[in-house]
């Protein structure tokens, strides 16, 4: 109840639709009278009277009702289209806003087609039960309680008589409600497991192709999609057999009706002819009493077409809100900024882990302003940590680091990172043009400064020659482009945001030694002037750099430039001699 109410806030956002929509719904309820009342009259007075003249009016009042409720239920549609869409707008948006504001360290354990499911399925389950389930709760409601109340007038022991099978209809709603709620989130884990799969084999699907896994991954795939057709089927089983039950049900009362107001209209007209007096119940009465049970059961059917829709609603918004709860990082627009950033950076005594196990221990290094600071060592030592650290993708432990005195953890984030470069082994291209994926590094970069940028990127050429020049599409993670152009377009990126910190992370480390040697170029035009901290495993990119800091397991072993620790004989002289290539 506490997801459907949370939910519920959104429609408070729309008053006017939801008063409108609703306003719809009751009166097109209550033209559900008018045909009952119609026909107890053409057959209590108009047929045996004779008064045929009056036929043709009676039949244009129910003919018009029918008319009223079907014109506003169109109505009703089309407000609740719009209405509900606008929520799915507000749902998708606040929740890309969360996405958004999470740290780093909540996406390392949530894969990508788990979200994508929560945001293409689970919000239109939610907004289901927002939009739909409220409105035709308080509909059937209000129908069974309007038609109640005229069945009661018309005769209340055949009414009473018709409440029969209500008591085992609640039963049974509060017994399949008690039991759904695991079948539904079953359905929706699978569903969940399913689309991850997809998208990490649509991702990969040149390494699928390349090592001839195709059988192999489409029995994988097959078992996460037959694990969701079996919790599927879980719901519908228990659904078959939940739903025509009750539906059993309804019939019974309606059956008893019959059966009793048969012989009430006997009983009524064998009184009628000892004392003409009495109060008679006719054959009118009970075709009317016949028709309003038929607009009776009819919405307790609804509500259990409703409570099925409520489960699995629930199921879907307690995914929708649990990313809206998780802890977002600190908002990137609170901190302090600097007047003017010189790039003097200093890690003193950093302490860091991703979880239980230390990733970083007691790092201390400085980088002055305008130094090249090389980060070396075997994978898994730490050194993209210590760069994640200072871009704040992750807080630190314990310890401090400094940008020009300053801790960087009481720095504005936005301020922090438009202030950093930051060029990656995987250069990341949006699905875009070249144009749209460079703009990224100044929203307003005139054509002049894109291709001044893509000339000191060494990138300038092959972009003339593509077929549209800057507003060639280079396709998802850009990959109508080589490796080493994707990296060129994304130094030709941090050059547009001329930052005075750069973080290059292993730039050349997956290139051909012509290509490497185009980067560097790149690389070298793109430092200077600039704090810049290197991560790379070849010779040729770390030798020039001012300071270079070994480490190993978390630490910094050694430190010095090239000359100095070559003669030191230690960790670096031996990776130079083995892992790094001259």
């Amino acid at each position: 109840m506490r997801t459907i109410l949370r939910v519920f806030s959104y429609v408070r956002r729309y008053p006017f639709m939801a008063s409108a929509q609703m306003a719809c719904a009751i009166i097109g309820t209550l033209m559900v009278l008018v045909f009952p009342g119609v026909t107890r009259e053409i057959v209590d007075v108009v047929i045996p009277k004779g008064q045929m003249d009056r036929l043709p009016g009676l039949i244009f009042i129910g003919l018009a009702a029918y008319f009223a409720q079907d014109l506003l239920n169109s109505l009703r549609i089309q407000i609740n289209n719009t209405f509900e869409q606008k929520v799915i707008y507000d749902l998708r948006s606040d929740l890309y806003e969360r996405l958004q504001r999470l740290p780093l360290r909540w996406f390392d354990n949530r894969p990508t087609g788990d979200i994508m499911t929560t945001v293409s399925e689970d919000i239109p389950a939610v907004e289901r039960v927002l939009i739909d389930g409220i409105e035709q709760g308080v509909i059937a409601i209000l129908q069974i309680t309007v038609v109640g109340v005229f069945m009661f007038r018309t005769s209340p022991t055949l009414a009473l008589i018709a409440l029969i099978p209500i008591p085992f209809l609640i039963a049974g709603a509060v017994a399949y409600t008690a039991s759904s709620k695991d079948r539904h989130r079953g359905v929706r884990k699978a569903s969940s497991a399913m689309n991850s799969l997809l998208h990490d084999n649509v991702a990969g699907m040149r390494q699928i192709k390349a090592y001839a896994m195709e059988t192999e991954e489409h029995e994988r795939f097959n078992l996460a999609s037959d694990a969701l057709r079996r919790a599927t089927l879980n719901v519908m089983r228990v659904w078959a057999l939940y739903r025509p039950s009750m539906n059993f049900l309804n019939n019974l009362g309606l059956v008893l009706v019959l059966w009793f107001g048969g012989r009430a209209v006997y009983e009524s007209n064998l009184a009628l002819a000892t004392n003409p007096n009495l109060k008679a119940f006719t054959v009118g009465d009970l075709a009317m009493l016949l028709l309003l049970m038929r607009f009776f059961y009819e919405p307790i059917g609804q509500l259990h077409q409703l409570n099925q829709l409520f489960q699995s609603g629930r199921s879907s918004g307690e995914r929708v809100f649990e990313i809206l709860d998780s802890v977002e990082e600190k908002d990137t627009h609170e901190g302090r900024t600097l007047s003017s950033v010189s790039g003097h950076i200093i890690y003193d005594h950093v302490e860091f882990s991703y979880g239980k196990v230390p990733t970083v221990h007691d790092i201390c290094l400085e980088a002055l302003p305008g130094q090249t600071i090389a980060l070396v060592g075997p994978t898994g030592a730490g050194k993209s940590t210590l760069i994640n650290l200072l871009t704040r993708f992750y807080e630190y432990d314990s310890g401090t680091i400094t940008l020009d005195g300053a801790p960087v953890h009481e720095l504005n984030k936005d301020w922090l990172r438009r202030n950093i470069g930051y060029v990656t082994q995987e250069s990341f291209l949006f699905n875009g043009t070249v144009r749209q994926n460079l703009c990224i590094g100044k929203r307003d970069a005139t054509d002049e400064e894109l291709w001044s940028a893509l000339e000191s990127a060494n990138a300038k050429h092959f972009v003339e020659v593509l077929p549209d020049g800057l507003d060639t599409k280079v396709g998802e993670r850009g990959i109508k482009l080589s490796v080493g152009e994707k990296q060129r377009v994304s130094i030709a990126r941090a050059l547009l945001r001329n930052p005075p910190i750069l973080l290059l992370d292993e730039a050349t480390a997956s290139v051909d030694t012509e290509t490497e040697r185009q980067i560097q170029a790149a690389l070298d035009r793109l430092m200077k002037n600039r704090t810049s901290f290197v991560i790379a495993h070849r010779l040729s990119t770390v030798r020039n750099a001012d300071r270079i800091y070994v480490l190993d397991g978390g630490r910094v072993l050694e430190s010095g430039n090239h000359e100095e620790l070559i003669s030191h004989d230690g960790l670096y002289a031996s990776l130079c001699r083995t892992s790094l290539m001259a």
